[in-house]
């Protein structure tokens, strides 16, 4: 069996997020994904929108995940080792990072192949966030319709 790995924060969860857990269950038995606890994310400097329970229960009702579980660190090849994956998941935005660079190399190091898939051009939830942001008004600032 076959077993691939994937990790992100998937708030706000949209087509690029779907089309990554798409494609990696095309390529393994068991897709595992973890979901970035919210603690993580804000240590990362960010705030999630969604709750980290609710971003679980989405992402473990995709057809394509067959196990949703928490990303409590940063250390993806770790995950895999202890999952016993073949694959770990990536958009293709992270490749040739200095950080994913080391991922390959502790990768190699374990038999875990690392596999970028292409970046769903236009679409990211800190876009989302931004647009949704700009959308807010303080209620003194609306004009009434009458």
């Amino acid at each position: 069996m076959i077993i691939g790995y994937t990790a992100g924060v998937y708030d706000l969860f949209h087509i690029g997020h779907l089309n990554l857990l798409k494609n990696a269950k095309g390529m393994c038995d068991k897709l595992v994904v973890g979901v970035t606890v919210d603690e993580l994310v804000t240590y990362k400097g960010k705030h999630a929108m969604i709750p980290y329970e609710d971003r679980l229960e989405i992402v473990r009702s995709i057809k394509y995940v067959d196990a949703a579980i928490p990303q409590n660190d940063m250390d993806k090849v770790e995950a895999c080792r202890k999952l016993g994956a073949s694959y770990l998941f990536v958009g293709d935005d992270w490749f040739e990072t200095p950080k994913w660079n080391d991922y390959e190399k502790q990768a190699e190091e374990y038999g875990i192949k690392i596999i970028y898939f292409p970046y769903t051009q236009g679409v990211s939830s800190t876009k989302i966030s931004e647009a949704l942001k700009s959308l807010q008004t303080d209620p003194k600032d609306r004009k009434e319709n009458k």
